[in-house]
């Protein structure tokens, strides 16, 4: 465990508060299970771990650093919010909860409490326990996915050039995606096992997404007019 990370204690840690949400940048790490509903809002796509060069799943929400372009993205209401962002300040080691009390969610003016006076979780904290359970199966489940569509050799890297009102040209690179042709070329028995396995709805859902990217550009011209 990170010498940062303290394992989470309701007599050691009653008075920490947090803040909803500490920061939400353009791309987010989400897994197979929230395919779905961040296809609904913004573009899935596939990129690499620069560390360790392992392929991961992510929705983007922005074309630069500091931009969100789906609406209401920040909002408590959102309509969709990724499991790594609900639980900013928050891990898994080994069967504990552990935070990083360094962490900014922490900071002046948080608000939110973790525990009750009587040192049972609160609401809040109730729901980030909820989302680590989900982001750790949901992150095996998503490992699975992607080494079942290599092996099908079907991710292919993605081209996205966006050209804005303003003049201002912007090349998208180092994100990858679901190849369609390949899609097509599989058997039928490959298929089925796909379906089965609910990878075939998940990589459907990832190809529909790039309809997004226009959405989220035509919001950044519509932001571009009103400067």
């Amino acid at each position: 465990m990170s010498e940062r990370l303290e394992i989470l204690n309701s007599e050691a840690h009653a008075a920490l508060k947090m803040h909803v949400l500490h920061e939400h940048p353009p791309f987010v790490m989400i897994t197979i299970d929230e395919f779905p509903a961040a296809a609904a809002v913004c573009p899935i796509f596939f990129s690499k771990n620069p560390e360790t060069g392992e392929f991961y799943a992510g929705a983007l929400y922005g074309f630069a650093a500091g931009e969100l372009l789906v609406e209401g993205a920040d909002k408590r209401d959102a309509l969709f919010r990724p499991l790594e962002l609900q639980r900013q300040g928050f891990f898994i080691s080994e069967d504990n909860i552990a935070v990083d009390v360094a962490h900014p969610r922490f900071g002046d003016g948080a608000s939110i409490a973790l525990f009750e006076e009587g040192g049972a979780p609160t609401e809040a904290m109730r729901r980030i326990q909820w989302a680590l359970g989900q982001l750790k199966a949901g992150t095996d489940a998503t490992r699975a996915f992607i080494r079942e569509l290599l092996a099908l050799k079907l991710i292919e890297p993605v081209d996205i050039s966006l050209a804005f009102d303003d003049g201002q040209k912007l090349q998208l690179d180092g994100l990858y995606t679901v190849s369609r042709d390949a899609l097509k070329d599989l058997d039928d028995a490959t298929v089925i096992e796909l379906y089965r396995k609910g990878y075939l709805q998940a990589a459907f859902s990832m190809t529909l997404s790039l309809n997004q990217v226009a959405v989220l550009a035509r919001r950044r011209n519509a932001r571009l007019a009103m400067v």
